[in-house]
């Protein structure tokens, strides 16, 4: 087979007779579906019995697999409990917030902590990979699906007392992290520690606790307790398969769990995207740039997408025609080296029979979304190998941190309308429109490749970041903090120094207070001609200059927004001091790109997305993508050849991108005279 992107998607053929497979098959081949998603839900069809294994359907499934030349993501089916083991051991099924033990019912439905659950588990993972791991189809392991959610029973109490033994060490060192002393909660025994769920410390939901240590603790211990269940199975897949990559599917920005501390532990990042209704373009970019980072800018798999619509949502719109074309390019565009869909063919029945899938229950080929995905399939074959591995060459660094995350929104104070995934969307989505390629990357990456770090409501400072920060300014980098950055330590507690903490120095500012209003407040920010709204923090100078000002209230004319030089190589660092609307946000942010010649050459067209990618070879890959429903009109920045259409366009050659339309640009390098030195970058 030629190597390409990886085309394809779940697939449930044990929901189905033999005759409905025949005919998955030919039209898997019309459609240029050469990877397919299996097991992942068949766990009660696999072990029917607690000491019965029958791999009958699912030796069909692969065997049928590598008859017809296509490759399998091999999943190990634990997401879904079987019912005999929820019956068995009813301590498998997960307490929930409220303290109530559920029954057997739903998915995703277990408790990380159950032994049971993780026996089972385990010995379904090693047989599979024990029968399978030779097998001609075997492609990748897919381990679980999608994992998410809390446990709060007295097994998963007692592993959390355990898990703060090992990161605290003593009860001196948990009860100084949590500030015990307030409200009287110091513990004299780790017995004494109880989950923070609806009974203990919190009295209206998960986000709203006493004791914010505490439940930044219990997050980061479910992340952990679920990821000891990854790795419970990896390793006894590795016990048979040393090889095959295994991954799981991510949710992108996914609050629940840490994916930074997943990343170490894959063989490749995958995950699943279902953008919100009404998400702008950069959204989905933004997770799939978050995706990129988890692995050092190594490609991932968009594992799952629907191809129509989704079931799960109050209104469930349909994708408009082309618009499945161009979510698919803008993956591979942000470094997918695989498409897949959910699902290929429709549920008969259960909360996923009106989903969309690929193929409807009518099993027709004339349907409007089966020829977008054979047309779609038929251009992936055409683009072949070209993208395959190939990287973003980034200059421009945004960075996210689920510490951050969390500690923002358990906080009381100064507003619980303050969402951190807005906030960094804002200045991604406006270096994204300015035409600059962002890494999105974890507070420990290496900063040294970037001329540009964006660090918006990094609450969360850990470790020697400032430093780090401080190293970018100083070698002529630019570095810009937001409002609520800087203000607490790895254990949420406030710095006892100016805000915003570690970030003062090299912000050159000194923040005393800060005022919160109801979002139908606004604040002018008038050298900016724009609003503010929901936080204004009240900055004193300390060597930066004001590049705006607050218009009105008290503390009109004190700076909105800051610039601080730094060092001897005119390095700078900006402070925004409050949530400025979108055309502030992007004012300030193409002024720094332009100060490091970062913005795009479309950056004056900003319903058209660009991305970068270097192929293996050094090829560089420009990918247009127009998301507007009319004709974008450009010019050729240069002389380069459309991979998709394989016409050839001179430098200054107007360039006409359809409505959701798609060009690919591989710039044609010119000879160059005899003896002259290369000097591209490599």
């Amino acid at each position: 087979m030629t190597r390409k992107i990886r085309y394809g998607g779940d697939y449930n053929p044990e929901q189905w007779p033999q005759e409905v497979w025949d005919e998955d098959h030919r039209l898997f081949t019309r459609a240029g579906i050469d990877t397919l998603t299996v097991g992942v839900f068949t766990w009660s069809l696999t072990q029917p019995a607690p000491d019965t294994y029958d791999f009958t359907v699912l030796d069909r499934i692969l065997d049928r697999a590598a008859t017809e030349g296509r490759r399998v993501c091999l999943a190990t089916g634990t997401a879904a409990l079987p019912p005999w083991l929820a019956k068995r051991h009813p301590e498998v099924n997960r307490t929930d917030f409220e303290g109530r033990r559920h029954r057997y019912g739903q998915r995703h439905d277990f408790c990380p902590s159950s032994p049971a659950y993780r026996e089972h588990a385990i010995a379904l993972a090693s047989r599979l990979a024990e029968r399978y791991a030779h097998h001609p189809a075997l492609l990748a392991w897919h381990i679980n699906n999608e994992y998410g959610g809390a446990c709060y029973c007295e097994r998963c109490a007692e592993a959390f007392r355990q898990w703060l033994r090992d990161r605290h060490g003593t009860l001196d060192a948990l009860n100084d992290a949590w500030c015990t002393t307030f409200w009287s909660h110091r513990y004299t025994d780790w017995d004494q520690i109880e989950p923070p769920n609806a009974l203990t410390e919190h009295w209206r939901g998960p986000d709203h606790t006493a004791f914010q240590g505490t439940t930044l603790d219990y997050f980061r211990f479910t992340t952990d307790a679920l990821l000891g269940c990854f790795l419970a199975e990896k390793e006894a897949i590795r016990a048979h398969d040393p090889d095959t990559p295994v991954t799981t599917n991510f949710m992108g920005l996914f609050r629940p769990l840490d994916y930074h501390r997943w990343a170490p532990h894959l063989d490749f990042a995958s995950w699943d995207n279902y953008p919100p209704l009404d998400a702008p373009p950069t959204r989905p970019a933004l997770a799939h740039d978050l995706m990129r980072g988890l692995k050092d800018g190594a490609p991932f798999w968009l594992m799952e997408q629907t191809p129509s619509t989704t079931a799960c949502r109050d209104v469930n719109p349909l994708r408009r025609p082309g618009e499945l074309r161009l979510a698919t390019f803008q993956a591979i565009a942000h470094g997918a080296d695989a498409a897949l869909y959910f699902q290929m063919r429709a549920s008969r029945g259960a909360c996923e029979k009106y989903h969309g899938a690929v193929i409807g229950h009518a099993g027709r080929d004339d349907t409007r979304v089966f020829r977008e995905v054979a047309a779609l399939g038929r251009e992936l074959e055409a683009l072949g190998d070209r993208t395959l591995g190939a990287r973003t060459p980034a200059r421009t660094a945004l960075l996210f941190d689920w510490d951050s995350w969390w500690a923002l929104e358990i906080s009381d104070g100064p507003s619980r309308l303050v969402k951190y995934p807005d906030v960094v969307h804002a200045y991604y989505r406006a270096a994204r429109e300015a035409g600059a390629d962002v890494d999105v990357i974890p507070q420990s990456a290496d900063l040294t490749p970037y001329d540009v770090v964006l660090a918006p409501a990094l609450h969360m400072v850990k470790g020697d970041l400032a430093a780090r920060l401080e190293a970018v300014a100083a070698r002529g980098g630019t570095v810009l903090a937001t409002f609520l950055s800087g203000r607490v330590d790895e254990h949420d507690r406030a710095f006892l120094t100016d805000v915003p903490g570690p970030l003062a120095p090299l912000m050159g500012i000194r923040v005393d207070e800060w005022d919160a209003r109801p979002p139908e407040f606004t604040q002018t920010v008038p050298e900016l001609g724009t609003e503010a709204r929901l936080v204004f923090e009240i900055v004193r100078p300390r060597g930066a200059g004001p590049v705006a000002t607050y218009g009105t209230d008290f503390y009109a004319g004190t700076p909105a927004v800051t610039r601080n030089p730094v060092g001897d190589h005119d390095g700078e660092a900006w402070y925004v001091a409050t949530a400025l609307d979108r055309p502030g946000v992007d004012e300030i942010v193409r002024r720094i790109l332009a100060r490091h010649d970062l913005l795009g050459p479309y950056a004056g067209h900003p319903a058209v997305e660009t991305a970068t990618r270097v192929a293996p070879d050094g090829t560089r890959l420009l990918f247009l993508l127009n998301h507007a429903p009319e004709p974008a009109r450009l010019t050729a920045h240069a002389t380069a050849t459309d991979l998709l259409t394989g016409k050839r366009l001179d430098q200054g050659e107007p360039l006409v991108l359809d409505p959701w339309g798609v060009a690919i640009l591989q710039q044609i390098r010119r000879p160059r005279p005899s003896g002259t030195p290369d000097l591209r970058k490599k």
